[in-house]
């Protein structure tokens, strides 16, 4: 239960802020919004304030903001045909929809600004285990080991010390630490060897041959370096989306791993049952993902919204309506195809635990 209802506000939240982004755009560039609403379908819930119908619809998957004369051209006073859409000029429509997903990925940036200021728990640099055989080992090093610089730089984290081993191509590194009352001096030569990158591909790294230890300390920044650490971390998570598509198409990621709703509501829970930090670094996580795959240039997707302005623009002429006609409906096959397979990935890998769970309330 915990995972539909964390799975229901994460969503919720995140299709909010991207209809949010082209409701205000649509706004402030003057075309009248009909409706705004949360998921598709018949209405739940409906209240009509100003020009604009608020509403809740039955199914949670989605969301969208109908604007004046969208879809519907014909029959328009003068004064609506003012305020409709297609009348606006292709940049005024680009705005309006590239808003939508630049939404998802400030509010992502915002999430994570808010957590680095909270405070996030983060790995001390001090070692776990040392590889026998290995550089650390024959230089002396131990478990316990608190490394507090590596060539003459001060470090507390273990992933500052990891990207000083990373960069150092092979080439010598100094290691100062403490060990008990006592602070220690280490020259050692890392070796190349292969490891998995985050994609499960075989790289060639430089290694010493440690493990970090368990322990954590809370590490809590103020706001300036807060929005140039949630800036870095939201922009890291979009090249890693877009990095993962690619090693989809290429087959280096297996097509399994593709989730749909269900696999949202189980990790949704998970995230949840973590605590507030996880759960909300998942919602942003999700955010970018959402904003990054609305750009893709896919016909009914933002981005092929934004191909076809764009056409205009250049080409002085929009795109022709039995082109664009068809191309929404192979739009509309192709994500349809893959919400169909994601299901199919997500009940394939958590089929035990829907059963379990009907039963629960049979």
């Amino acid at each position: 239960m915990l995972s539909i209802l964390s799975a229901i506000v994460v969503l919720g939240i995140l299709i909010f802020v991207h209809e949010l982004g082209h409701f205000i755009f649509a706004k402030l560039l003057g075309v009248g919004v009909e409706k705004f609403s949360l998921g598709f379908g018949p209405k739940l819930l409906g209240r009509k304030m100003g020009d604009t119908e608020y509403l809740i619809s039955a199914f949670p998957l989605g969301g969208y903001v109908k604007m004046v004369g969208e879809g519907d051209e014909t029959g328009l006073s003068a004064e609506e045909e003012a305020r409709s859409f297609a009348a606006k000029p292709p940049s005024r429509r680009i705005a309006i929809v590239l808003a939508g997903p630049l939404f998802n990925l400030l509010f992502a940036m915002l999430v994570f600004i808010v957590i680095y200021m909270i405070g996030v728990p983060v790995p001390m640099a001090k070692i776990g285990d040392v590889m026998k055989d290995k550089p650390a080992a024959r230089a002396g090093l131990r478990p316990n080991d608190l490394i507090t610089a590596i060539n003459g730089k001060g470090v507390t984290k273990w992933e500052d010390f990891a990207a000083v081993v990373l960069d150092s191509k092979g080439q010598p590194v100094v290691l100062q630490v403490k060990r008990g009352a006592e602070t220690l001096s280490f020259r050692i030569v890392p070796e190349t060897r292969s490891v998995k990158n985050l994609f499960g591909e075989s790289v060639s790294s430089p290694v010493i041959g440690v493990t970090s230890s368990a322990e954590t300390f809370t590490e809590r920044l103020g706001p300036l370096d807060a929005v140039v650490k949630g800036g870095a971390q939201t922009w890291f998570y979009i090249k890693i989306t877009l990095l993962s598509l690619v090693k989809i198409f290429e087959r280096v990621i297996s097509y399994d791993s593709i989730g749909g709703p269900i696999m949202i509501a189980v990790l949704s829970g998970q995230q949840a049952s973590a605590g507030a930090v996880s759960f909300f670094a998942f919602m942003a996580l999700l955010s970018i993902n959402l904003g990054v795959l609305n750009l893709l240039p896919i016909p009914i997707l933002d981005g092929g919204h934004l191909f076809f302005y764009v056409y205009e623009m250049i080409f002085r002429k929009p795109v022709n309506m039995k082109t664009r006609e068809i191309a929404q409906q192979v739009g509309l096959v192709l994500l349809v195809s893959l919400m169909f397979f994601a299901t199919y990935n997500d009940l394939n890998r958590y089929w035990n635990d829907i059963v379990k769970f009907i039963f629960r309330f049979i």
